[in-house]
């Protein structure tokens, strides 16, 4: 324990390295799984299948293929060349967890009454604006709690970025165990501690969210 209480700032620098991955990715995420859902949902069938297909091939790929693909398949066609490892990492987490953002916010699409969406047709809104301005808002109310799943699952996946070169919380923990084998319970415990922190104040922002929500409706 007394290399990581000396240490503790590179304890400090990896677990804001494994929050940037996640908020970066996070964020992301919400936006590409959104289109993603307004896609599936929408009325152009090219649009459409090629948003099931995404959804089908990247749930059914192991996230490690992702950052593979990204870190060192991608550079052999021409892309992320010369790109900082922490963008990497965000692609390849944003890649994965959008499917499962789709099918999140997807389902919360289908949970609001057709009504809303014919009757803000009738009132001439566009098929973007009425899912803008009245389905979305809806939806993402009835998801909160999947979403909140998906985000969480998220926070853990940051651990797979420490394979490819990134000095995360479970990168950090892995450097401290091998410099300190005698101490790899109390290293374990001090960043699971780390992670337990993160889950929980992203659950009880979920938690707090739903309510607000439901006080509101």
């Amino acid at each position: 324990m007394e290399d990581i209480t000396s240490n503790f700032d590179l304890v400090l620098k990896a677990f804001w390295l494994t929050l940037q991955l996640l908020v970066l990715s996070g964020i992301a995420s919400l936006i590409l799984g959104t289109v993603l859902a307004a896609m599936r949902v929408g009325p152009i069938s090219v649009l459409r299948k090629a948003g099931a297909a995404y959804v089908t091939i990247v749930r059914n790929t192991p996230l490690l293929i992702v950052f593979v693909f990204v870190f060192i398949a991608a550079a052999k066609l021409g892309w992320f060349v010369g790109t900082p490892f922490v963008i990497k990492g965000v692609a390849a987490l944003t890649i994965y967890t959008s499917a499962f953002v789709c099918e999140a916010v997807r389902s919360g699409v289908n949970s609001v009454s057709l009504g809303q969406a014919e009757a803000s047709r009738a009132i001439g809104l566009t098929f973007s604006q009425s899912m803008q301005f009245v389905v979305l808002p809806q939806s993402f109310r009835a998801v909160v709690p999947p979403l909140a799943s998906v985000l969480i699952a998220l926070a853990k996946n940051t651990s797979v970025a420490a394979a490819f070169g990134l000095m995360e919380a479970t990168a950090r923990m892995r450097y401290f165990t091998n410099n300190n084998a005698d101490d790899r319970l109390w290293i374990f415990l001090v960043f699971a501690v780390g992670y337990i922190i993160i889950v929980e104040l992203m659950s009880v922002g979920a938690m707090s969210l739903e309510r607000r929500w439901k006080v509101a409706r």
